[in-house]
């Protein structure tokens, strides 16, 4: 006779981009408008035009976007951003990885990416 679980209806409507997302925002400008051109802009605050690309959060005006910019919330986002992840503890010593070499963008139309071996 219960009504369900709301508060997991609600935590997914807030739910906001992941930091492996955010990285590759930062590192390849293609796809951070890959992610704003999936967006209408008449449903996003503002219209769209104030856009934090750290804490992947839209603002209705200009002054909220810079008052946001010298918040708490926006330089935690920063640092964490900066930070490098921890090792996996599972991952195999001396097992090889591949990772996109920074500053390539990964191309959706082809299926040739370029990678770089690492050896961990």
């Amino acid at each position: 006779m219960g009504t369900g679980n709301n508060r997991t209806i609600t935590k997914t409507r807030r739910k906001i981009r992941d930091v492996d997302q955010i990285k590759a925002d930062l590192l390849c400008a293609r796809h951070l408008e890959q992610f704003k051109d999936s967006k209408r802009p008449e449903d996003l605050p503002g219209l769209g035009q104030n856009y934090c690309i750290e804490c992947a959060k839209w603002f209705d005006t200009e002054t909220t976007l810079k008052a946001h910019k010298r918040g708490k919330p926006h330089k935690r986002r920063v640092k964490q951003l900066r930070e490098e992840p921890e090792p996996d503890p599972r991952r195999i010593p001396g097992a090889q990885t591949t990772s996109q070499s920074i500053g390539q963008c990964y191309d959706t139309q082809s299926a040739h990416v370029a990678h770089m071996e690492v050896d961990t």
